[in-house]
Formats: C-alpha cells, structure tokens, sequence
C-alpha cells in the first residue's frame, strides 16, 4: 500500500496529460438531443491550511491529487443544468512544523517545532474515498463538447489511510494510530472552466481533529484544508 502511494502522484500526472491529449481524437456522437456529460475527472492540487494554532507554518510538499467518476442527470430540456453523483479517492499530503509523536503511555504529543529545529520532512498524509453530489451549469450543446462549466458540489468521505510522518537526521517518527483524527471527512468544492481545462478549489468543513487534540502550549490543533489547483474532466 505505502509503495502505491509513493508513486501514485506520478502516475496521476502522466495519466492526465495523456487523457487531455487524447481526448480530442475519441469519436463523438452527433445530434443526441439526451446526451448525458458522465465523465471520469482527474485533479491536482496545492494544499494549504485554512486554520492553524499560532507557530505552525507550512512545510516542504503539500499537494495532492484526485479522481474518480461522475453520472450526470439533467434537470432540464435544454441539458444546461444537471446533477451528478459519484465516487472517487483523493491522497493528499499536507507540510508543517507539528510533529505529531507518542508518550510511553501511548497518548499522542502535538509539538509545534521551533524554526531554529532542522527537518527533512514533517507531513500529514491521507487517502480518502469520498462521494461527491455536484450542482451543474454548462453550455453544452448536443454537437458541442467544447463549453463553459460551473460545477459546485459537497463530498462526503472517509479515511482509509492517514499517517504522520517525521524525519531528521537521526530520527524517523511515523505515527498511523492517531486517535484524534477524524475519519469521516466533509468537504464543498467549485470547479469553473472552458473545455479540459478548469480551476479548481476544495474547502474540508470540518477540522482533521477534534477537540482532544490540543498542542503542548494548550492550543486547539484545530487543521482546516484547502485544495488549489486545476481538476480535468474526461467523457
């Protein structure tokens, strides 16, 4: 699993140039009055915090990617609003100066590493399966898949995965057992674009961890995620 998740940003990025590439060359059919724009998408983004306790900053790489697919259900005759439905799977990592570590009794530690503190990496890290409900305007026409899209919708996911990891160099701390995280994951996202290409942006709703986690200065850990970049949609 850890090595599918090493390389699976590779993969994604060279799976996306190659869809976006290719897409042009794919048959379409002309003149079905009720088409449907199902499609597979891809995203890649930028990941940022939106809520953070004082002292903690970004670190290093903090990106991810996403994809999966969306059934389209017009709402009207025209086909220019719609909803879809779908399932999909995000890995995201997020940089930071918290080190997340254990006491010997078990119980998680939040330190926010002072900047006089060296580090190869300090990183949360999950995979999420997610399903996502999408309010659709387009101006797609039964011959035309070139069009304008603006597509707002609200994901409801949950975490296989999650892990924090640290590194120096002469420690490594990999924490996978943390207790306050929150596993069930609420997120609204908009995507706003011509053709293959679109932005995109992701707000998570509620916090990676609850209210128990809290740093060694008793601050609330409190992250909130935001995800910036481009998402590629595929028919």
């Amino acid at each position: 699993m850890k090595y599918l998740l090493k390389y699976l940003p590779i993969c994604v990025f060279a799976l996306v140039f190659y869809t976006v590439n290719a897409q042009d060359s794919i048959p379409k059919f002309i003149g079905d009055s009720l088409y449907r724009e199902d499609q597979f998408y891809i995203s890649v983004s930028y990941n940022i915090f939106s809520s953070i306790p004082n002292g903690v900053k970004p670190e290093g790489i903090s990106a991810g990617v996403n994809f999966g697919f969306l059934r389209d259900f017009p709402l009207n005759k025209r086909r220019n609003l719609g909803v879809a439905i779908g399932l999909g799977f995000s890995y995201d990592q997020y940089g930071q100066n918290l080190l997340i570590s254990e006491n010997e009794n078990g119980e998680n530690i939040y330190t926010i590493l002072e900047s006089a503190i060296d580090f190869k990496y300090n990183r949360l890290s999950l995979a999420v399966i997610e399903a996502p409900i999408q309010f659709r305007w387009r101006n797609s026409t039964p011959s035309e898949y070139k069009f304008w899209r603006t597509y707002l919708d609200f994901r409801v996911g949950y975490t296989l995965w999650h892990k924090s990891s640290f590194k120096n160099n002469s420690v490594k701390i990999v924490n996978s057992n943390i207790n306050e995280f929150e596993k069930l994951r609420l997120s609204t996202a908009l995507s706003v674009g011509y053709s293959k290409f679109n932005l995109y942006v992701q707000y998570n709703i509620n916090p990676f961890f609850n209210k128990d986690a809290v740093t060694e200065d008793g601050q609330q850990v409190n992250f909130n995620g935001i995800k910036l970049g481009l998402i590629f949609y595929i028919l």
